[in-house]
């Protein structure tokens, strides 16, 4: 970030709109439990812009603010990263509900599918992050507790099947009920994103999420510049800032252009089903009409738009 450009210090926090949410917070929790959750916000914005620190609400910006807003984190990646890098914003395409569904029955564990959403989605190197863990799992059922998210031997292993995991895009997600500042919610095509501008890092979403499918950026992501993804999107796979929480987007800078995501263009078995559900000549619809399709933890009433199925 550029030198000539004014710093923060925390106490302009009380004097800009996210006092709301802190207050509501503190209601909440009580003032230890509410400054203990936010603690990473407070040690990340120091290092915003003024610019960056008042910014409204992705939805609540008219379209000449968010052109700015799009040409300031363009140049900034630009500087910061050397390569010509685009941030866009991809909106929702009318008429389109996106769903996913996997089948269990050819996925044989090889995790291309976390590779290539690692670096498709500008993911921290030295963490190896990625939104989605492949869960060897014991065949004869669906128990976790035995699943193995950390194998490191030749697949398929006998007996084994494999089970990716990633944000389910829920119909009714726990974890926009439970941000406080409503930087987390859920577009006209099912897919749930997050303002990374306006997150305050307190992880209640984390917390709330019965996928733990959302991760935290405890450090600044660190990407070489020959590896950054130079087509980005807001509310997708730009680079993050540290302390604010992020997720999969089913790579909407994707999937919005009519593409496919990353993850399932890497699969080698042809695992992955993506597509329209209101599109009745679509694979995804063909798929949730024909298979004995399922959802995780159908009980919690979450309604996922991530199905598994198996051929038998």
């Amino acid at each position: 970030m550029s030198e000539s450009k004014s710093k923060l210090s925390l106490p302009v926090v009380g004097e800009v709109d996210r006092r709301t949410a802190i207050k509501a917070g503190v209601a909440t929790l009580g003032l230890a439990a509410w400054a203990a959750a936010i603690k990473p916000w407070f040690e990340w914005t120091a290092e915003l812009s003024t610019e960056e620190f008042l910014q409204k609400h992705y939805r609540e910006l008219t379209p000449a603010q968010l052109q700015q807003v799009l040409q300031r984190l363009t140049e900034e990646a630009r500087e910061a990263t050397g390569k010509n890098v685009t941030v866009k914003d991809h909106k929702p395409i009318p008429g389109v509900q996106f769903a996913y569904a996997l089948n269990l029955s050819i996925c044989i564990g090889c995790r291309k599918c976390a590779e290539a959403c690692h670096i498709e989605n500008n993911h921290d190197r030295p963490s190896n992050q990625s939104y989605i863990r492949v869960f060897e799992m014991e065949k004869g059922g669906i128990n976790f507790e035995k699943g193995n998210a950390h194998y490191h031997h030749a697949v398929p292993a006998k007996d084994k099947y494999y089970m990716p995991v990633q944000c389910q895009q829920c119909e009714n997600p726990p974890c926009v009920t439970a941000c406080p500042i409503e930087a987390t919610w859920q577009e006209s095509d099912g897919i749930v994103v997050v303002d990374y501008n306006w997150c305050i890092g307190c992880r209640y979403c984390e917390a709330a999420c019965p996928y733990h499918a959302r991760r935290f950026n405890w450090e600044k992501p660190q990407v070489p510049p020959e590896e950054i993804n130079p087509n980005q999107s807001y509310l997708s796979n730009r680079l993050r800032p540290q302390g604010v929480m992020e997720k999969c987007t089913f790579c909407l800078h994707r999937t919005r252009e009519g593409k496919l995501p990353a993850c399932l263009e890497a699969c080698p078995t042809g695992a992955r089903v993506f597509g329209n559900v209101l599109d009745p000549d679509s694979e995804i619809r063909w798929v949730l009409e024909n298979k004995r399709v399922f959802v995780l933890k159908e009980e919690l009433g979450t309604k996922p738009r991530f199905y598994y199925f198996f051929d038998k």
